[in-house]
């Protein structure tokens, strides 16, 4: 499409979404709105968002640009297809929202292409971008209950390794984050790691962690932590 078509698109959304008020159900309600593009091909309307959200760099704006890719996760071609296009937004994130609302995306891809979107998140997890980091963990699992398929646990676990001694108040949230979802999908082996990395892992992880864990279990961590300090 024109260039000029596409920055037609944009001022049509930017000029919607700034009438929006409210939180984040009201947008994520709003974001159903009908724009002059909204009937195209599904690939033309990811190049229309694509160009939204890489040429504005207000929140709320790339908050629905994320609702849009919501809308179309539950068919395999769709994920693949936009995968290349959306990885790269991870490059503009400055903060745990977006970061945390494109996990959800990127989760659901990681199924349906596996080698591909871990190579990604391999790369990140290395990356001096705390946010990328964040996203190298937390996208493994997002909410594991929210889909069937995970990667194996010895696969995810190096992730989460190489991230225990970072010094990121948001990379070690993540870290909890994953290791609170890798219990739910693999709880043998996550109490295990968690025995055996006791003193490694931080107060900020821990604590998210053990979270959904038992009581019982919980004390059970929580004394041995304290015991090897």
């Amino acid at each position: 499409m024109p260039h000029k078509m596409y920055k037609d698109f944009q001022r049509e959304a930017v000029q919607h979404i700034n009438s929006i008020s409210g939180n984040v159900p009201a947008h994520r309600n709003a974001s159903k709105h009908a724009y002059s593009f909204s009937g195209k091909p599904f690939e033309e309307q990811l190049a229309a968002w694509d160009h939204i959200w890489r040429t504005t760099g207000d929140f709320w704006v790339r908050a629905h640009a994320i609702f849009f890719l919501e809308r179309h996760i539950k068919k395999t071609g769709t994920l693949k297809q936009m995968w290349p296009v959306v990885m790269k937004w991870q490059d503009d994130v400055a903060g745990w929202p977006l970061c945390d609302a494109l996990a959800k995306i990127y989760t659901k891809i990681l199924v349906v292409a596996p080698a591909k979107v871990f190579a990604v998140l391999k790369k990140w997890n290395k990356e001096d971008d705390l946010w990328k980091r964040r996203q190298s963990v937390v996208s493994l699992l997002y909410y594991s209950r929210t889909k069937k398929d995970h990667l194996p646990f010895g696969k995810m676990e190096p992730l989460i390794t190489s991230l225990l001694k970072d010094k990121e108040y948001y990379v070690q949230k993540g870290v909890g984050w994953a290791l609170r979802e890798l219990h739910t999908v693999y709880p043998k082996q996550t109490l295990s790691y968690l025995t055996n990395h006791i003193k490694s892992v931080s107060s900020i992880a821990f604590t998210i962690a053990i979270e959904k864990m038992n009581t019982a279990t919980k004390d059970e961590l929580k004394s041995l932590r304290k015991s090897k300090k």
